[in-house]
């Protein structure tokens, strides 16, 4: 509840003219087909999301609802040390980037591990 309302429900219309005077604007995005949000380890994934913008005399604030679906990122594998992993074990650079890989990027782990299976 707002403080001043006596316990009623908001008037949308009274809320909007306020916000007016505040400088305030809020737009809805229309049509969204998907928000994601990308971390260094994840995605979050908004399918059903609804995004409004709320413009605060030049500061703009975005409001997302949704119900999001969390994935794991594969981690990137340089071609640095996929080359080098190649290069030790004489393998080729798809066995070597699969053993990558399996060791989470440990280049010590997959040089041991093609070294084991010659």
């Amino acid at each position: 509840m707002f403080p001043g309302m006596g316990g009623r429900g908001i008037n949308p219309k009274q809320l909007e003219k306020q916000m007016k005077a505040l400088g305030i604007d809020i737009e809805e995005i229309e049509d969204v087909k998907e928000v994601i949000i990308r971390t260094g380890s994840k995605e979050i994934v908004f399918k059903d999301a609804q995004v409004s913008i709320m413009n605060a005399r030049g500061m703009k604030t975005y409001q997302l609802v949704g119900t999001p679906e969390e994935r794991a990122l594969e981690k990137e594998i340089p071609e640095e040390d996929i080359t080098l992993v190649a290069t030790q074990t004489n393998v080729s650079r798809d066995v070597a980037k699969q053993a990558l890989k399996e060791s989470k990027g440990d280049l010590a782990e997959a040089i041991m591990k093609l070294s084991e299976n010659k």
